[in-house]
């Protein structure tokens, strides 16, 4: 079976299990080839739903979660989104797809090999012109563009990082795993046109830990 054969049946899985519900989620997961984003040995593996290691401890979501976070943010063209966490580029790509052309993905990765690694991926893609990697301490955002329609972190924090709420705008929505080491809730962050946060707690879910200011200070210790 190729890949897009792959890819078509693990979309048409994630649509049965009613994960994947928006055309344009749709769309965008059906467009976006992930083979391009993980290490070559995993190639063939691309369309398995399951998250794959792409070095340095850090991992590629699995499809699903991509699919879900991704629908719960609920992006919209012409969105300027601040993804923490940018990995290997994939989740910043599907954005792209939906926010383009008008919009715009800011990502920020602490790991510089790893940003370069995204970089070039985006850049085989196309996306590069939809997408900015930035090498930073995401838990501190990203200022220079603020404020942000939608921001998603794809890494644990153990509190929600204030930096994040100050540069979500009003009307706004965050997405963002809270919790320990082991175990978070991935948390659903709506900001109203007056300010005020509202909180509500979605899925359990294993990611990999948001290191930095506003997070954890290390893969081991909070």
């Amino acid at each position: 079976m190729s890949l897009e054969e792959r890819k078509m049946r693990l979309i048409e899985a994630l649509i049965d299990e009613g994960i994947l519900k928006s055309e344009h989620v749709i769309e965008a997961m059906k467009k976006v080839p992930r083979e391009e984003f993980v290490l070559e040995a995993y190639r063939e593996s691309a369309y398995l739903d399951e998250p794959l290691p792409i070095g340095y401890g850090q991992t590629i979501s699995a499809p699903h979660m991509v699919a879900l976070m991704t629908e719960l943010l609920q992006p919209k063209r012409g969105d300027k989104v601040l993804e923490i966490g940018t990995g290997s580029g994939y989740q910043a790509a599907v954005l792209a797809e939906i926010v383009k052309p008008e919009g715009h993905v800011w990502s920020v990765e602490r790991i510089a090999e790893l940003a370069e690694f995204a970089k070039n991926n985006l850049r085989k893609t196309g996306y590069d012109k939809y997408v900015t990697v930035i090498v930073g301490d995401g838990s501190k955002g990203y200022e220079e563009q603020a404020p942000y329609d939608k921001i998603i972190v794809t890494a644990a924090a153990p509190t929600i990082p204030e930096p994040l709420l100050t540069q979500l705008k009003p009307g706004g929505r965050l997405l963002i795993p809270v919790g320990d080491l082991y175990m978070q809730i991935l948390k659903i962050v709506d900001k109203d046109f007056e300010g005020r946060i509202k909180v509500r707690d979605n899925v359990p879910c294993v990611f990999v830990p948001l290191i930095g200011e506003y997070g954890f200070r290390s893969e081991r210790f909070p």
